[in-house]
Formats: C-alpha cells, structure tokens, sequence
C-alpha cells in the first residue's frame, strides 16, 4: 500500500513539475510579445509557391506597417538575415525593403516525413505542435502568421497570446482524400497495399475521418484564414467552420515581368515546359509518358518537340525522385528530348518560359496552381489537370475564347500536346494571346498578399470599414483594396480589379 501512495506522489509531483514549467514558459512569452508578425515556414529553401507567398508577405508588411517587426522561423540552419534577402530577390524577383530576423529552429526532423513512415500526416501535424514550441518560446511576437499550413500550431500560437493569422494553400487532409480511400483508388498518398484490401481501406476511412475532425478543431483556432482558391476555400469552410474568418485570396502572382516576353516563338523544335517542385504530387512521371506517347502521334513532318522539366530539391527524397525521372526517360527512349534544370534562379526561368509553347501541369486537386498562372502570362498554353484551382479559377475562356487544355490521364495529356503543336502560328497566337488576358486580371496576378496588419478597437474598426466600404465602391473599375477582418486583425489586399470574384466573404 506504501509503495502505492509513493508512486503516486512522484507522478503527482512530475506532473506539477510539467505544468508549471508549461504554465511559466506561456506566461512568460505573453508577458513578453514583441511587436512583430512571426512567420512560421520551416523550410525557407522549398522554393516553391509557398515560399513565394512567404516574401510577399514580408515585403507588404515592410511597406505598408514599418513598426511591425517581421521575424522569419526557419530549421534552415545556414539561412541569414542577408541570405534570405538575397534568395527572395534571387528566386521570386521580390525585393524586400530590409532584411528578415531569423529564429532557427533545431526540432524540424519532427516534421519531417521520413520520421514516419506510417501514420505520417498525424506524425507531422503533432511534430509541428512541438516545432511551434520551440518557435513561441524562442520569440514570441503579437501576430503568429502560418505560410507552410501547419494548422496544429495555431492552438500553441493561442496559448502565447498571439494573433493567429494562416495563408492555407491546400488542407492537410480533405473530402476528395477520403473519397479516394472508400473508392480504394490508388495515389501517391494511398499506397496500392492499402487500395487493394478492403479491411485496410476501412481502417484508413476512420483513420482520416478522425483525423479531420483533430483537424477542424484546430483550424478553428485562427483568427484569420486566407485560402488561396475556390476550390481551398470550399473544403476548408467545411472542415474548420469559421466561415466569416475565411478569405479568398489569391496567390502573388506578379507576371508584370513575364508579361513583356514576346508572344512569338522559335520555329525551331517547340518546347514544353514543366515547372514543379520534384514533390510525388506533382506526378512528374505522368508528364513524362505522356510526352513519350505523343511523340509517338506526331506525324511525319512536323518538328519534334523537346520537354524541359524545370524545379526545386527539398531534400534527399526529392533528388531521388529526380533522378528517377532521368532513369524513366531513358526506359521510354526520350532522354534526348527532354531536359532538367533544378533551382534555377528567377531570371533563368523567365528566359525559359519564354522560349516555351507550351506549359505543362499534372498535380491532382492542385489548390491554385501559380505555375499555370505563370505559363499563360508568359505566353506558353497551358495543358492542367483538370481538376481543382486550374479548372475553377485559372483555364478559363477568355471573351469566349479557348485558352488552354484539360487533362487527367497520359492519353488525354499526350492528345492536348499534340493539339497545341499542330495549332498554326495565328491560331496559337491567339490562344497564347487570350491565355495572357486571362492571367493579367488582377483577381489573381496583380497584386500584393498584404497591405497592413494593424490592432484597432472595436468601435473605431466598424468606422474604419464603412469608410473603406464606401471608398472600395467607387474604386472597382481599375485597382481596389480588399479589407478582411477578424477580432481585431486587419489584413488588406491592394492592387485587385474587376477580375477578383465576389463572394460573400470578399469586400465588393
């Protein structure tokens, strides 16, 4: 009975202990919030959208609330202040006013997707709880802005007292992931073991369903969402019910560069190109049989045409997956037509989208998808998945005009390439040419992520946003600002036209 009792007491006593180490280090960060947005992206070297949306932010904050304060939180352990400088401009074309503080952080093998080989969603989303930690505790500032999506860090970002602000590209786990599972289909994110019994299949249904619902609790936590597209904001209005902190905003897209590339091509052997993070989603090999298919189509006499395949390595993973595709082209006989560029520098790939015909995007469910933005406005037609963010929002019509293709398999793919290079030089012209209008309306393209985050009170905000209200109606021709509010956080979008959508949860 004694031991009992003792045992109880040092449990009771380590327990204490845990709470009141928590209870000191919450207390403490809330005492001490700096006056700064702290943007949680671990990886700063991912070179991809998100990274993109990443320095806009910092530069519009920069601009627009100079007293703020922008702090950058980062498991890149050789990442500067300067370094970072240099890469926003080197890598985006984004010129920010002065350079980031950085926090570096020494828990990211948490989040990391080799730490779990099963179970890896739940795996990193509670590794991302510890990461965020580690973050607040380092540095704790009075605006938490999530850019990477780990929306199990908002709850911890609470607990210090922080605003929580998240630009959300794509759920962590969504309706389709789970319809995929009950129809046992096979993806890069549903092994074929699993697809191919049944009882499996059945575990991970309740697997995801208990998931999404850890999921929804936590998304709830933000006091402001911004989602990237339709599609994103469909599916996350659902999961994390917050619908009035929900906004569409549309990625920072700024193609003013691209848009000054001439429309003409060489008449030479045509391109294509393909640009994407070498990320299993991406389905780079999709593109690469596709290519290989339609080779096989063209006829006699026309020019053969040449695949680049243009993006960034994260880590190992992604090397491998690059190197695979190398091996795949030689397997299918093309490794003399198509080309591999890895991180390239903006300049590079802005001289590689313009010499391309053709753009070339196989993500399934992409949230937005800014590279098929990018290849419209630099004059290359587009072929997407036809699914998601570049069937919703992206290749549409323009004046009635055809803008680009909509593919979901290889020989819907391989047709759309050939259809693109047996278009005559005037019927191309106008596709390329209706495909630029299209990406040039500033609901997507022109624009900065963020105009301002400022605190107000509550009876000078309601001033604040009838004012705004009144002024924004009369500003809708040409440039308007979009103003979004939630418990006390202001964010604004400046530099959007008649091409932004309205919705009942955008400003008119």
């Amino acid at each position: 009975m004694l031991w009992k009792i003792l045992i109880w007491a040092l449990i009771s006593t380590l327990i204490a202990r845990i709470v009141k180490l928590f209870s000191v280090v919450i207390i403490g960060g809330r005492r001490n919030r700096k006056r700064a947005v702290g943007f949680f992206h671990p990886y700063t070297n991912d070179g991809g959208g998100g990274e993109r949306v990443l320095w806009c932010a910092v530069k519009a904050i920069q601009e627009e609330q100079p007293d703020l304060d922008c702090i950058v939180y980062t498991g890149d352990h050789d990442a500067s202040p300067d370094s970072l400088m240099a890469r926003a401009i080197d890598r985006f074309g984004v010129k920010l006013l002065y350079s980031p503080k950085v926090v570096h952080l020494y828990k990211r093998k948490w989040i990391e997707e080799t730490t779990y080989p099963r179970f890896t969603m739940i795996g990193q989303s509670f590794g991302s709880v510890y990461l965020s930690w580690e973050a607040l505790s380092k540095f704790t500032p009075l605006y938490y802005f999530d850019t990477s999506g780990y929306a199990f860090t908002y709850p911890v970002a609470r607990m210090f007292g922080c605003k929580v602000i998240c630009y959300t590209h794509y759920p962590t786990i969504s309706l389709d992931m789970l319809s995929r599972v009950r129809g046992r289909s096979s993806t890069y994110n549903n092994d074929a073991l699993v697809a191919q019994s049944i009882w499996l299949s059945k575990c991970k249904v309740i697997y995801y369903t208990f998931f999404s619902w850890m999921y929804g609790i936590v998304g709830s936590c933000a006091h402001l969402a911004m989602v990237n597209s339709s599609w994103t904001h469909s599916h996350i209005v659902k999961q994390w019910g917050i619908q009035e902190r929900i906004k569409r905003v549309y990625p920072p897209c700024d193609t003013s560069g691209l848009q000054l590339l001439q429309l003409e091509r060489s008449v030479g052997s045509p391109t294509i190109i393909s640009v994407a993070q070498f990320r299993p989603e991406k389905a780079h090999a999709l593109q690469l049989e596709a290519f290989s298919v339609a080779i096989r189509k063209i006829e006699a006499g026309m020019p053969r045409p040449r695949l680049q395949f243009v993006g960034s390595c994260r880590n190992r993973a992604d090397e491998e997956r690059l190197q695979n595709l190398k091996n795949l082209a030689i397997d299918l006989k093309v490794e003399e037509d198509v080309e591999f560029y890895k991180n390239v520098m903006y300049r590079d790939l802005v001289r590689l989208l313009g010499s391309a015909v053709a753009g070339i995007h196989s993500m399934i469910d992409e949230h937005f998808g800014i590279s098929v933005v990018e290849y419209m406005a630099a004059g290359a037609i587009p072929i997407a998945h036809n699914s998601a963010g570049p069937k919703m929002d992206i290749v549409l019509e323009e004046d009635g005009q055809q803008t680009g293709f909509l593919a979901q398999n290889v020989e819907e793919y391989a047709d759309a390439i050939v259809k693109v290079l047996k278009l005559t030089e005037t019927e191309r012209l106008k596709m390329a040419a209706a495909a630029r209008s299209r990406a040039s309306r500033s609901g997507y393209c022109v624009f900065q992520l963020l105009t301002g985050i400022m605190l107000l009170e509550s009876d000078t905000r309601d001033r604040f946003l009838e004012m705004q209200k009144d002024k924004l109606l009369c500003e809708r021709v040409h440039v308007r600002r979009m103003i979004v509010v939630s418990n006390g956080c202001i964010v604004g979008q400046s530099q959007s036209g008649e091409g932004l959508q309205n919705s009942e949860n955008e400003w008119p």
